[in-house]
């Protein structure tokens, strides 16, 4: 994807002293001692460097909890004055930035769903035109990569160098244990196009319960992500809004206190070891390639004794059968079932298209 982005550094910012920067608060302002007691615990747990809390909540339905609005904001501004940790809210209106600016918000974000609309984004660009505030964007909902690069182009076209992703995760297409599908290709891909552009893991938001959020954030942090955004509640069970996704300050200063922070670099002898092993991988992926070669010169006879047999391509009691005998059998080879499940569906779909491509031909 070819594009540039005037990014400054993470760390010329916000100082993290070397640390992956946490950013931690509870999904939504609810009350003034709801978002008092919280901050004040997650500050005595020394792990935060940032307070996130949500005081706009689009929500997929009207009726529910859609937040306080601007009566939270005094709120977040005294807990920043007696804690001196900067705090960072969601905006999805030109509005919202002047209200959240007025009362000395240190951070926006932009969500998810408001990332999916270009012309929201461009709205938010023109209300940020001047102004000199970090502005983080999560990926829209739906896996587009180049709908998220273009929220970035467009707030970097209003003058914003201080800017960071958040990966969220997206929307599943089918039930999964995840919330949100990770999808942690599209954040690589991102990363690989802007190496320059600071990325945050936010697994709240992929997971959705908590039981999930250990495995997730290590995963984040096992990909040199330079940050996490966590959700958390002084009584999440209680919480107005995503309570099962939310931890105590104290259960995510301990899950924090947890996870491993992978080295960012290595000395020469770590990489020759790491160069002979890629030049193994290098080897496999070739005879990988050359398998699927194979496998789709078979497809295209396939293709062939369906077309001078006048008989449909898709066979969908033939897909059924592939989509759950591969993923059972790459299980018992210690894959993971939903990759083999995410691989042969996109075999599948370009097995479909080799077939009808043939289906089209006259036969020779």
């Amino acid at each position: 994807m070819k594009a540039n982005l005037d990014v400054l550094p993470l760390n010329s910012w916000i100082d993290t002293n070397g640390k992956p920067l946490i950013i931690a608060g509870p999904c939504s302002a609810e009350t003034e001692e709801q978002v008092t007691e919280t901050v004040r615990r997650i500050a005595k747990e020394g792990y935060a460097h940032v307070i996130r809390a949500g005081v706009w909540k689009p929500r997929t339905r009207p009726g529910s909890f859609e937040g306080m609005g601007e009566a939270a904001l005094p709120w977040l501004a005294a807990v920043k004055k007696e804690t001196g940790l900067p705090i960072a809210v969601e905006v999805a209106t030109p509005q919202h930035i002047e209200l959240a600016l007025k009362y000395g918000i240190d951070i926006l974000w932009i969500g998810a769903r408001t990332t999916v609309n270009p012309f929201n984004v461009q709205d938010l660009a023109d209300a940020l035109k001047g102004v000199d505030v970090p502005v983080l964007i999560k990926n829209p909902v739906n896996p587009d990569l180049a709908l998220w690069v273009g929220a970035f182009e467009r707030i970097a076209g209003a003058g914003i160098k201080k800017m960071a992703a958040i990966h969220r995760g997206f929307s599943n297409a089918q039930e999964t244990k995840y919330r949100n599908s990770p999808m942690w290709q599209l954040a690589v891909e991102l990363k690989t196009s802007f190496p320059q552009l600071p990325i945050i893991g936010d697994p709240s938001h992929m997971a959705g319960k908590r039981a999930y959020l250990f495995e997730l954030a290590q995963r984040a942090l096992d990909l040199n992500y330079d940050g996490l955004i966590i959700e958390s509640h002084r009584s999440p069970d209680d919480a107005w809004s995503d309570a099962s996704q939310q931890l105590t300050p104290e259960a995510l200063g301990e899950m924090l206190r947890e996870l491993e922070v992978r080295k960012p670099s290595y000395g020469e002898d770590f990489q020759s070891e790491l160069d002979k092993l890629r030049q193994k991988i290098d080897n496999i992926d070739r005879e990988l390639l050359e398998v699927l070669a194979a496998r789709m010169a078979v497809v295209e006879k396939l293709g062939e004794y369906k077309r001078d047999n006048n008989v449909a391509v898709l066979q969908l009691d033939r897909w059924k059968q592939v989509h759950n005998s591969r993923a059972e059998q790459g299980k018992k080879l210690n894959l993971y079932p939903e990759m083999v499940e995410e691989l042969f569906k996109l075999i599948h779909m370009e097995s479909i298209r080799k077939q009808t491509e043939v289906m089209n031909q006259q036969p020779a």
